[in-house]
């Protein structure tokens, strides 16, 4: 019995006609023996969770670099925030929610080492994105270089998760928006939480539009886009949301983002990414084999070979680099 029969059913019974349905993917660059059970989007979904790169996550930064506390945002832990605000969202516009999940869970697999300063560290000297490195992630690199294989739709939506991109599926369009949510408002948390701001700093302007607490404001940007977009095709907000969250970004990178406090590491970060960038450009036979050779620049494997490091890696590749080791002769 083909058990995904069930889930074909399923949404065509259920699903927006906006919906992109699991029989309706273009599919894969290399073809795959079907599962009796999983449609493509959730084999998708269970690529990803497996992977070396979704796991590397958790030593990866959000903002705060290093952060001495438990409770501070990795990359993994708002990789999940994002997931849950865009299936919440797909769920109540009839959107495929393991298509939404599925590109949730990979939209920052490239992400470098210390989040957006290794990012900044990198484009030093070539250029360089996180939406496009981990489309190369999940294409070529995961897997020892054999990459994921996934499907269209799924690769699409991480590629433009961005606010430069647009995806073609709606689903991508929430992940999109309900990254910039999840990052606005744990920001916002993890910045009172280290007293970079407090409560009173956020302007009540915010506060009138978004609610006065961490899940007001979620909820609220969530029940807008949802009133916006039901029955539509289309993923937006109101223009007093919309306004107002933009807003909301520009006071996180004026009083968060760039404060002394967040970022009184970063420089030494960025320094180490640059040295290390450099070093293997000089050395690129040092890197590990699957890096070596082939038909990109060494620039560009050496930034492939970057953004599969966590940050503490990171750290311990640097100090073999450039400390001296101990030696004895016996």
């Amino acid at each position: 019995m083909d058990y995904k029969q069930i889930t074909y059913e399923l949404q065509d019974k259920y699903l927006s006609p906006f919906a992109c349905k699991d029989a309706d993917t273009k599919g894969r660059r290399f073809p795959l023996e079907p599962c009796p059970m999983r449609t493509e989007f959730q084999r998708d979904r269970d690529r990803i969770i497996h992977s070396k790169a979704f796991r590397r996550l958790k030593h990866k930064t959000q903002v705060f670099l290093s952060p001495e506390g438990d409770h501070y945002r990795t990359r993994l832990t708002h990789t999940l925030e994002v997931s849950q605000i865009a299936r919440t969202i797909a769920r109540c516009l009839r959107l495929n929610e393991d298509l939404t999940e599925a590109i949730a869970l990979g939209h920052d697999l490239g992400h470098t080492p210390y989040g957006h300063a290794g990012e900044r560290a990198l484009n030093k000297f070539t250029e360089f994105s996180h939406n496009e490195q981990s489309l190369r992630m999940v294409d070529y690199i995961e897997n020892d270089g054999k990459g994921m294989n996934l499907t269209f739709e799924v690769r699409d939506g991480i590629f433009n998760h961005t606010m430069s991109g647009k995806s073609v599926t709606l689903e991508g369009q929430v992940v999109a928006i309900s990254d910039r949510i999840a990052y606005i408002n744990h920001d916002i948390d993890d910045a009172l939480r280290a007293g970079v701001i407090t409560a009173g700093d956020i302007p009540k302007r915010f506060n009138d539009v978004f609610g006065d607490a961490h899940g007001k404001r979620i909820s609220s940007m969530i029940f807008d886009i949802i009133k916006e977009s039901y029955g539509k095709n289309t993923v937006a907000q109101s223009p007093e949301f919309a306004q107002a969250m933009s807003e909301l970004r520009q006071f996180l990178f004026d009083n968060v983002y760039t404060s002394p406090l967040a970022k009184s590491e970063e420089k030494k970060a960025i320094k180490m990414i640059e040295y290390i960038y450099l070093y293997y450009c000089d050395h690129e036979d040092e890197m590990p084999a699957q890096f070596v050779g082939g038909d990109d620049t060494v620039e560009r494997r050496v930034c492939d070979f970057i953004s599969t490091m966590s940050d503490r890696y990171a750290v311990r590749l640097f100090e073999k680099i450039t400390v001296p080791e101990s030696w004895s002769k016996f």
